[in-house]
């Protein structure tokens, strides 16, 4: 078959698979109670457009020979930004400030059920009570009102909005909106595996919140984007609400707010430097003239090793991206926010294989006029994806202040030790009953923990400690234990007695 003909035939296909998607996902519809009926449309119809340009593009791989290093000046030292000092009058840049927390996540990767934003962290607090501790600080200090808005997922919606109430005496005004709620399709046929618009029953696990990307849109159609450009707010701080160190700065946002060269910047990413541990992060990249966020799924096999190189791709992006409102009101009208689609794969308990087409919010940095990098220091960038993080975030390595946690004056080096717990210490219940107390870690640099291990009251660990507990062995270490350059294996009980 000569090319035109074999395109001309895939073309037919395509229209085929398209037409077949557009009949399953109208019989979808029609299942939706009339006061669910509108939203809906807008979800299906959204997904009908990622799944037309995934049936469209050629995999998502960028062409790495056009890949180059980013102009000098756009991606800025925040120390640069920081020497602007600050405006006598930061209450009104405040006032034009909204900060968004994407909150879809549920806590399973730790073995936790419901949102990850409701799980203690530091002092009982968790971190949705960590950030409303924030801003409340913020509000109190400049006598502002910079309100709080959680993007939730159909997951993490419910439960978020129960626990809302107990904030209601904060001086925090918090929204929520909801981030659509897509078919997963199956691997094979690329049809929709959900027969209607219900997510119980044998339905649970047809539809999947399609990633973060879905910010631009969701925010859009939720009405809250015209609320506040109508309030005056002007820019959006977007973060994970697991990092911990993606607190409001007011040198990044008064940079915004009073570009020195009159400009306006519509998009800045905050990118912190790349050490061993951050090899797969995204990194920022100048690319067919615009900044372009590139993910390690985008990268040619080929080309692998090369991104993960430190020496080259030195930064990584950290997910804290500062947008403005005007911008995403504009590029939504136009239908113009260009995000590469992320096929991300999946198996359902049944054993059927899936795929669900996500974006990534970051992606959108292309489609802005004067983006801008920022390279912040690490201490922004404290994300808890693991109880290995949760033990750092929780020992005396930092300090809590109105909700924001700072690395104490008494470690003596800024960088964060490495520490890796197995796998009897995943899940949140099993990893607080091993701990009697958090050992103290201001000096430790690095710390392996393996097998059926416990710590009593007062353990001090320094310099790099490994335990081991081999199978069928236990390691109980003792109260008031210092373990300085250890490693320690097989079993060790002491009884009391």
């Amino acid at each position: 078959m000569s090319q035109d003909g074999a395109s001309q035939f895939q073309e037919v296909i395509r229209q085929e698979l398209e037409l077949s998607v557009k009949k399953e996902l109208e019989k979808i519809l029609v299942t939706a109670p009339s006061h669910e009926f509108e939203h809906t449309k807008k979800d299906l119809d959204g997904f009908r457009k990622l799944f037309h340009r995934f049936l469209q593009e050629k995999g998502p791989s960028v062409d790495w020979g056009k890949i180059q290093r980013p102009p000098e000046d756009s991606i800025q030292p925040y120390d640069k930004i920081k020497a602007r000092g600050l405006p006598d009058n930061i209450s009104s840049v405040l006032n034009k400030l909204v900060v968004v927390k994407l909150n879809g996540g549920l806590g399973t990767s730790m073995g936790c059920k419901g949102p990850k934003s409701l799980i203690g962290v530091r002092n009982e607090n968790t971190f949705l009570d960590l950030t409303v501790q924030q801003i409340e600080h913020l509000n109190k200090t400049y006598n502002t009102d910079v309100p709080l808005v959680l993007m939730n997922s159909f997951n993490t919606d419910e439960d978020t909005k129960k626990i809302l109430q107990k904030y209601s005496h904060c001086r925090v005004k918090i929204y929520t909106f909801n981030q659509s709620r897509y078919p997963r399709i199956n691997k094979e046929s690329l049809l929709p595996v959900a027969k209607d618009v219900s997510y119980s029953g044998e339905n649970t696990e047809a539809w999947y919140p399609p990633g973060h990307g879905d910010i631009y849109s969701s925010f859009y159609n939720s009405g809250l984007l015209d609320i506040f450009i109508g309030e005056g707010k002007e820019y959006i701080f977007v973060s994970n609400i697991d990092n911990l160190g993606a607190t409001v700065d007011l040198y990044i946002l008064n940079h915004l707010m009073n570009p020195p060269n009159g400009k306006p910047c519509e998009f800045v990413m905050e990118v912190t430097n790349k050490t061993r541990a951050d090899v797969k992060g995204g990194t920022l990249t100048q690319y067919e003239g615009k900044l372009r966020l590139v993910e390690i799924a985008q990268v040619p096999k080929a080309h692998v090793d090369e991104f993960k190189s430190v020496s080259k791709f030195k930064i990584f992006n950290t997910n804290n991206l500062w947008i403005s409102l005007a911008a995403v009101k504009r590029l939504q009208e136009k239908n113009a926010i260009d995000m590469e689609i992320i096929v991300n794969p999946k198996t359902l308990d049944g054993g059927l294989n899936v795929i669900q087409l996500e974006t990534a919010v970051g992606a959108a940095i292309k489609s802005f006029e004067n983006s801008l990098g920022i390279n912040v220091p690490r201490s922004r960038f404290l994300p808890v994806k693991t109880t290995s993080d949760l033990l750092l975030v929780m020992s005396n390595l930092y300090s809590l202040n109105a909700g924001s946690l700072t690395m104490s004056e008494k470690r003596e080096f800024p960088t964060v030790p490495l520490v890796k717990l197995g796998s009897s210490f995943t899940k949140v219940q099993d990893y607080l009953r091993r701990f009697e107390s958090i050992p103290d870690m201001l000096e430790l640099d690095h710390l392996t923990v393996s097998g059926d291990v416990t710590f009593g009251k007062n353990v001090s660990l320094k310099g790099t400690v490994i335990i081991i507990a081999n199978h069928g062995d236990r390691i109980d270490i003792p109260p008031g234990a210092v373990l300085e350059n250890k490693i320690v294996s097989g079993n060790l009980r002491i009884l009391d007695h």
